[in-house]
């Protein structure tokens, strides 16, 4: 891949906007375009570049973010990643992994934000009972009530199973199985992670081919920006996804972009080996969007708001928001002892739904796709031709009228409402039908209608 990107040809306008023209196609980048577009700095082709991005995400997802928290059940870690607060030599670290109880609590506390999907954390070390606490903590959570309201969807992401183990995972009906391999880069990841189970470079790069073996349809990849260069970073992101396409028929149905952000314990992470700026990351979200159109891209509360607010419009599709990333964090709400990394957003839920609705994007809340089998090919046989929207649009206004119902504060009900308003009118006929009906339904009691 370094000969690739030493290869990169100076700015040729005519090449760059015929790269632009196949990618609004939606049939995604061949390798050798991301070089290309990795090097731009005309600010003319960086904003066609952009706003190509921009098409290509409102053409598959429209204007819609997916909504999450993670919950993080333990900070018990045995290995020694050099950038992260877990790692098993920082003695200065609060240590703690949660109780049943104390997970249960945490999840009442995050649907009485309005929460209905989560995203299950944990350090790469368990308590006594090894992969059965996760097993227990993953039924524990959809078994939580705060008066009629549950979890809806739980996502993973924990250490490497084998192929057993991925089994064993997929019978608590999980929706994606989401691990990041960090960097790609041989060489700096076994400077990264000298020692403990995650030093071991391809144990962990198969992870996802094992995942996907044992049944996982839906899985997660990533890569942690700031640990060497991010051109690399995501060409190896776009291999590693080609890969799973190649073997199993479907690609990864998310792909995460986090940068490093200040870590306790961690001098790796307050000055990052490769720190990616502002612009580049830019540019980097709005290359993925075109590479893989119809992979989910996640952004999560590391970044500030206004970076945040830039990139949804480049290709995001789903965020986390109102979140906690020590155990116990949110019922407890005793600062950020034993986090795993600082936050650039710490706005609540309610405040992000405001800031979105007011920027014109609808969020959501929606899980129904895992819920009536539309994962892995199937999925991806409805997004192609365009199908899915018939459901994403509905389902996802549905779920924001039941948020207006049930947990908005009064100018997120004021902004939310107009948005409902404007959305409707704007549909074609036959979603707008099916849409209207599902808010409607919501608004005289009815909860979770999906389609």
């Amino acid at each position: 891949m370094g000969r690739l990107l030493d290869a990169a040809p100076a700015q040729d306008p005519v090449r760059v906007r015929d790269i632009l023209a196949r990618a609004r196609e939606l049939g995604g980048l061949e390798e050798a375009d991301l070089p290309i577009l990795m090097a731009l700095r005309q600010p003319e082709l960086l904003d066609e570049l952009f706003h190509a991005a921009e098409q290509v995400k409102e053409e598959i997802y429209g204007r819609r973010i997916v909504l999450f928290a993670p919950l993080y059940v333990s900070n018990l870690c045995g290995n020694e990643c050099l950038y992260c607060a877990f790692r098993a030599s920082n003695r200065d670290l609060a240590r703690r992994a949660l109780s049943q109880a104390e997970i249960a609590a945490d999840v009442r506390h995050l649907l009485r934000q309005g929460h209905k999907r989560l995203l299950l954390v944990a350090g790469e070390a368990y308590p006594q009972e090894g992969l059965d606490y996760i097993l227990k903590a993953i039924r524990t959570v959809y078994a939580t009530r705060e008066g009629t309201e549950s979890i809806r969807r739980v996502n993973v992401n924990i250490a490497p199973l084998d192929l057993q183990g991925f089994r064993r995972l997929r019978e608590t009906r999980i929706g994606t199985y989401q691990l990041f391999q960090e960097t790609y880069h041989r060489a700096t990841y076994a400077l990264m992670h000298p020692r403990g189970l995650k030093a071991d470079y391809d144990w962990r790069l198969g992870c996802m081919d094992r995942a996907m073996q044992a049944g996982i349809e839906d899985v997660g990849i990533g890569a942690l920006f700031g640990l060497h260069d991010w051109r690399f970073e995501l060409l190896a992101l776009l291999r590693h996804a080609r890969h799973l396409e190649d073997r199993f028929g479907c690609g990864p149905h998310t792909i995460s972009v986090p940068r490093i952000e200040p870590a306790e314990g961690s001098a790796t992470s307050e000055a990052p080996p490769f720190a990616v700026t502002d612009a580049d990351f830019r540019k980097l979200v709005a290359i993925l969007r075109l590479a893989v159109p119809y992979t989910g891209l996640i952004l999560s509360t590391r970044e500030r708001p206004e970076i945040r607010r830039e990139v949804f419009h480049l290709g995001i599709s789903q965020i986390s928001a109102g979140s906690r990333t020590n155990p116990g964090g949110y019922e407890e709400d005793g600062g950020d002892g034993g986090a795993q990394f600082s936050l650039g957003d710490h706005r609540d839920l309610d405040e992000v739904v405001h800031d979105l609705a007011e920027s014109g994007f609808i969020p959501s809340f929606c899980t129904s796709c895992y819920r009536l089998g539309r994962t892995g090919a199937d999925f991806m046989d409805l997004a192609r031709p365009g199908e899915i929207k018939l459901h994403c649009q509905p389902n996802a206004l549905a779920t924001l009228q039941e948020f207006v119902e049930d947990h908005a504060g009064p100018a997120t009900r004021a902004a939310a409402g107009a948005l409902v308003a404007g959305s409707l009118a704007a549909m074609d006929d036959r979603a707008r039908t099916r849409a209207e009906s599902m808010v409607a339904r919501v608004r005289r009691g009815e909860r979770d209608v999906f389609c």
